[in-house]
């Protein structure tokens, strides 16, 4: 297994359009955290670290950088449709769709039990070890090299038609719930964060029986209409 897994790593490094001065860095990245869980160590006896404090920062540095194209693909697009957008690069499902496209599954460093549970093909797993990348290319290389890696690994994303957003969300979501039969969506907001005059809402859309979906906006109704659309998307209805 372990001459596969190099072959992988080395597939992805190729894949990535970045070659790593410290290698290290992605192999932290593609270390999952139930590594630590077993009975593997490191030569000193210590458990092997895992890559979750990268996937924190992986998650901004990647919101930085799509924030960045989108600005630069549409000039005059509003802060809806550009949250909206935004939105549908971030999420953990596109995280996971692209590293399924570059593989990164074969590649992941996990314990036995996480292998055999399927874990190289679990979504969090995925998008998890995806954003950890980004943050190892940063470390490595700085922004100009996780820029490299986003555009690279998310070039099929980027070229891919807009998806439809409705233009009242919130109801398109009330009425998609509905028709599954489930009670009306719920809104709760996680955090506020920023200055009075520039705040920004982190609200989480929740349906019955499906995974809640956080979204941002510099005002509750936007964060709302954000979170609304990404479920929507993410449950292939739009």
């Amino acid at each position: 297994m372990g001459d596969r897994r190099a072959e992988a790593v080395q597939v992805l490094v190729a894949g990535l359009g970045h070659v790593f001065r410290d290698p290290g860095l992605l192999e932290l990245a593609l270390t999952h955290s139930s590594v630590g869980e077993g009975a593997e160590r490191d030569a000193r006896g210590r458990p092997f670290a895992d890559n979750q404090r990268l996937e924190f920062l992986g998650d901004r540095v990647l919101g930085l950088l799509v924030a960045d194209r989108l600005m630069l693909d549409f000039p005059n697009a509003d802060e809806g449709e550009m949250s909206s957008r935004l939105h549908a690069l971030v999420d953990k499902s596109t995280c996971a769709r692209v590293a399924e496209a570059l593989n990164v599954g074969a590649a992941l460093r996990l314990s036995p039990g996480e292998a055999k549970q399927g874990g190289r093909r679990r979504e969090g797993v995925l998008g998890d070890a995806m954003e950890a990348i980004l943050a190892a290319a940063w470390f490595d290389g700085g922004i100009d090299a996780a820029r490299v890696v986003f555009e690279t690994a998310w070039a099929a994303e980027l070229s891919a038609p807009p998806k439809r957003s409705p233009a009242n969300p919130k109801s398109a979501l009330q009425e998609w719930a509905l028709g599954q039969g489930k009670s009306l969506p719920t809104y709760a907001i996680l955090r506020r964060t920023g200055s009075d005059h520039a705040p920004t809402f982190t609200v989480e859309a929740s349906v019955a029986g499906y995974p809640p979906l956080t979204a941002q906006g510099r005002s509750r109704q936007d964060a709302e209409k954000a979170a609304a659309i990404g479920l929507l998307q993410r449950e292939g209805v739009i």
